[in-house]
């Protein structure tokens, strides 16, 4: 109460803040994440890749006060959790999300792994936390059948408040047509999660023989094709090499960028005796070059000898596009990235029986018809 003015002073104020000024004073204290995350909240419902240093020019721009990168990054996930549920809670929603997916989908696959719990040095009885998860939609499934016989696979980040990696499977149909069909969340891109990932998509996607694998040269990717007790190895299956991916190797190795497009190029030849000239010219620049190339199976990066089975494609590039799609839901809670993966999926088969029933009011003949 101040006596003199009549009236009263509120000082402290528990609640959320519904008003603030146009400009806040650098030393202001009110500005908390909470109040951010409430600023920037369309923006993130807009785009939940949304970076820090977006959040830190928002704030600027609304309120003239630069805040610090760490409040910047709270407000957001503050923001992703109001929006998409909590980070924890999340986590325990999932089996239930799946097992509600599966009752409607039955023929979909997913398969578990989980850990003993731990307090501290103490084991918890009767509950279990997640390792990893694989999961592939029956449409997915069904379809690879269709699909040109050739798989890339590649992981990506989970930038969200638990860390982790998403690992992605994609094919291509015969219209050129990009589709993911398979995925999982692990723990990071160990041999023993990529061995998980592909036992699962060779034992319930990949059934066919004779398919084209392309990866990156990882080691661990490396590991798992040789563990994984003939499913993988040829005939079964025929691992190859991004050629990009050896590209910036050799590039990290020898400095030599101005062989960048030289070492591409290689790979791209279609016939042995191309491969033979351009090898013995890379040689004559320096004999290490080539000893670097020999330590890799021709068949594993270069065109001329790989049987077909890559059906040209000589880099990741279908499985870093779905990558660059689901970028966004990388930030999210894990249910909610789940739940992206579905609804996506299911977008983009709707969309394509749209346009093949167009294209049959049409007239146009399918080709299995004639």
């Amino acid at each position: 109460m101040i006596s003199r003015k009549y009236c009263w002073v509120i000082r402290r104020y528990n609640g959320i803040h519904t008003c603030t000024r146009a400009t806040i004073s650098q030393d202001h204290s009110k500005l908390d994440s909470n109040t951010i995350a409430e600023a920037i909240k369309p923006l993130v419902e807009a785009d939940s890749s949304l970076k820090v240093k977006s959040v830190i020019t928002e704030v600027q721009s609304k309120f003239n006060y630069t805040i610090s990168y760490r409040k910047a990054w709270l407000a957001k996930q503050n923001s992703v959790e109001k929006i998409f549920g909590g980070w924890k809670a999340s986590y325990e929603a999932l089996p239930i999300w799946f097992e509600a997916m599966c009752h409607k989908e039955p023929s979909a696959v997913v398969h578990f792994e989980t850990m003993p719990a731990y307090q501290g040095d103490d084991l918890v009885t009767d509950i279990r936390v997640l390792h990893r998860v694989f999961w592939s939609y029956y449409s997915c499934i069904r379809a690879f059948i269709h699909y040109k016989p050739v798989v890339q696979v590649d992981g990506t980040h989970l930038y969200g408040k638990y860390k982790g990696c998403l690992l992605v499977a994609v094919s291509q149909d015969g219209n050129n047509n990009i589709v993911p069909i398979a995925f999982a969340i692990v723990e990071e891109e160990t041999s023993d999660a990529w061995h998980f990932f592909l036992s699962n998509l060779q034992q319930h996607v990949v059934t066919r023989d004779s398919v084209g694998l392309i990866s990156h040269r990882h080691e661990s990717i490396n590991a798992a094709v040789t563990r994984s007790n003939g499913a993988w190895p040829p005939p079964k299956a025929f691992h190859m090499f991004c050629i990009r991916h050896i590209e910036s190797n050799f590039l990290r190795k020898f400095k030599a960028p101005y062989l960048q497009k030289f070492v591409v190029n290689i790979g791209y030849l279609r016939t042995v005796c191309e491969y033979e000239v351009c090898h013995q010219r890379l040689r004559e620049w320096d004999e290490a070059y080539t000893n670097y190339l020999n330590r890799i199976p021709r068949k594993q990066y270069a065109l001329a000898f790989d049987g077909g089975y890559r059906w040209s494609h000589m880099t990741t590039n279908l499985v870093e596009c779905i990558n660059s799609v689901l970028k966004g839901a990388c930030n999210l809670p894990i249910t909610a990235l789940v739940k992206a993966t579905f609804y996506r999926v299911n977008e983009l088969f709707t969309q394509k029986r749209a346009e093949m029933e167009a294209r049959i009011n049409a007239g146009h003949v399918n080709y299995f018809d004639r």
